[in-house]
């Protein structure tokens, strides 16, 4: 595994079950960052997330005792999705154990492809020890997510066809849980052209390969606590940690927050939908101490349930100063909620919601609360907005907005 003629034999393989996702240019990314970035958008792939492409290589190469065994594995969602999908490809039986933190979207997905599947654990982790403990018993074939050479083969696939896309690619991202995408990606890309830059990019409250990479040997966190549940892993595999050595130039790391914020700008700007994990590339172009290059982004999934997806939503629009809530005292008395309301009006605000106070204060001559939620275009506008209020004699506070 993990040669060229092996990632060949891949590529044609993962074609049967894989869509076409062409990369493309970002116009805004590539304003900000002085780059000409690129997206390779697997999100758009028929299971959601280019998992399925090390799943069914990996499949493809079992013999067909191990295949009637049964397959099992453990997943924080995309892989569990494609290990089902490619399962069901080849008749066989699959069983999948996801944390029981897993959004409600990747298990029913994986439900509908016929997997059944076994919630256990808070992180993936958990879900693996315990995947293990059933394969034994039950004398399943493991299909691990990551910690197999096949697998990372299969995953590696994306390098194949971003190189045949763009040749001279200089710089490519790829988001980092247990390490099997990068590993694919990264070897195939330095056999390709030694002289390319694969960075990894890691959540910062689950950067196990950066810790393993600072001791030079695999390492366990104590936790791993992150939005980006696809890459919420404590431990990096074994099998390829040295291949990650070896082809890895750096590994970047990225907040929550900023997350929040690519979320949201990939939704305005490209109108897609992509996962947390999924968007770690992204977040970390601004890191890039390079211009003038060409950079590829690989999107590794868009599986996001509603529920998270308007949570990252309302929180991106806070981070942008998109909404924000500002409270001011004013006299109780008719007209005063008028005057406050015209001034933000000429501003252009956008009053999303109103609280009024009468018991802020015993004296209600004096001071009446009153809590005003705003949308405005961004941080210029929110400025304008306090100093209308300012200038008409109120004394605005910027409180934590409560939607």
């Amino acid at each position: 595994m993990l040669t060229l003629d092996k990632f060949e034999e891949a590529s044609e393989k993962v074609r049967e079950v894989t869509l076409e996702t062409k990369l493309v240019y970002s116009d805004y990314f590539s304003a900000q960052t002085g780059n000409k970035v690129y997206l390779k958008p697997e999100n758009m792939q028929f299971t959601g997330a280019y998992k399925v492409r090390g799943a069914y290589y990996k499949i493809s190469t079992l013999t067909d005792e191990e295949r009637e065994k049964g397959l099992i594995t453990a997943s924080a969602g995309n892989h569990a999705q494609g290990v089902a999908y490619a399962a069901k490809c080849y008749g066989c039986k699959a069983v999948i154990v996801m944390p029981t933190t897993t959004p409600l979207i990747k298990v029913n997905r994986t439900k509908s492809y016929g997997a059944e599947v076994i919630l256990y654990g808070d992180v993936y982790d958990e879900a693996c020890a315990y995947a293990y403990e059933l394969a034994e018993k039950e004398g399943y074939t493991f299909i691990h997510p990551f910690d197999d050479l096949a697998v990372a083969t299969g995953q590696g696939t994306i390098a194949m066809e971003i190189f045949k896309e763009l040749p001279l690619v200089e710089y490519i991202l790829v988001p980092i849980g247990g390490g099997g995408l990068a590993t694919g990606v990264a070897t195939l890309a330095k056999l390709l052209n030694p002289k390319i830059k694969v960075i990894g990019v890691e959540p910062s409250g689950a950067a196990c390969m950066k810790e393993s990479f600072k001791n030079g040997k695999v390492t366990t966190l104590a936790t791993a606590n992150t939005i980006a549940d696809g890459t919420a892993v404590k431990t990096p595999g074994e099998k390829i940690f040295p291949f990650i050595q070896k082809n890895l130039d750096d590994i970047l790391t990225v907040e929550d927050d900023e997350l929040v914020v690519a979320f949201l700008d990939m939704v305005e700007n490209h109108k897609m939908i992509v996962e947390n994990s999924g968007l770690l590339t992204v977040a970390a172009l601004k890191q890039l101490k390079v211009t003038d290059k060409r950079v590829v982004s690989i999107l590794s999934g868009g599986n996001m349930d509603v529920i998270t997806m308007s949570s990252v939503v309302q929180q991106g629009l806070i981070f942008r100063d998109r909404i924000f809530t500002v409270s001011v005292l004013l006299p109780d008395k008719p007209g005063e909620l008028g005057k406050v309301a015209n001034t933000i009006a000429e501003k252009q605000g956008n009053v999303i919601k109103l609280e009024h106070n009468q018991f802020v204060s015993t004296n209600r001559n004096v001071a009446v609360e009153l809590r005003i939620t705003l949308e405005c275009f961004g941080s210029e506008h929110k400025r304008e907005i306090m100093r209308a209020l300012e200038k008409e004699g109120y004394k605005p506070k910027l409180v934590l907005v409560s939607l």
